[in-house]
């Protein structure tokens, strides 16, 4: 698995379709998922702490949540079937060792994760499917150590060695 955090929302360009973007903490890797005008109007209340009058649904399952003291631990995206992304919401009973694990619509996943302040995670399988790369960022990166590798003297590991041998 591999945590990611929630990059933003967005509108795809083609069929005015909201997309959320989950990125991962280097921002080398992106997974774009497009989800429902309520999913996406329920993440963006909460990411600018909008307050509704009434609880909102993913507001509602967080409370009673609470309420029977459980709480959301993580999520995570764990398949992607003819572009139909699968997501795990882990919850674990206050005394219990073994999570409860619930399927859930990742849209759901994730409004639920960002009221709960729970990490997303996404499994290999599905950004090897998905993902988009931030090829500027890996291009910048693979020059660094292409300079490195061009620049180093068998001298500069010398202090390694030196460091080593006194253990």
């Amino acid at each position: 698995m591999i945590q990611m955090e929630l990059g933003g929302l967005g509108f795809d360009p083609k069929s005015m379709s909201p997309i959320v973007l989950l990125r991962d903490a280097e921002e080398r890797n992106f997974l774009p998922i497009w989800i429902g005008m309520f999913e996406a109007a329920a993440i963006a209340m909460e990411l600018q702490e909008f307050k509704p009058p009434r609880p909102m649904t993913h507001d509602l399952i967080t409370n009673i949540l609470g309420k029977l003291n459980a709480s959301v631990t993580k999520i995570y995206i764990n398949e992607v079937v003819e572009d139909t992304f699968y997501s795990i919401v882990e919850i674990l009973e206050d005394g219990k060792e073994e999570p409860i694990q619930l399927d859930s619509r990742p849209s759901d996943a994730i409004a639920i994760a960002v009221r709960a302040d729970v990490p997303i995670f996404v499994a290999e399988s599905v950004m090897q499917k998905a993902k988009m790369v931030n090829a500027e960022k890996d291009e910048e990166d693979t020059k660094e150590f292409k300079t490195f590798i061009d620049d180093i003297k068998p001298g500069d590991f010398q202090k390694y060695f030196d460091e080593f041998s006194k253990e």
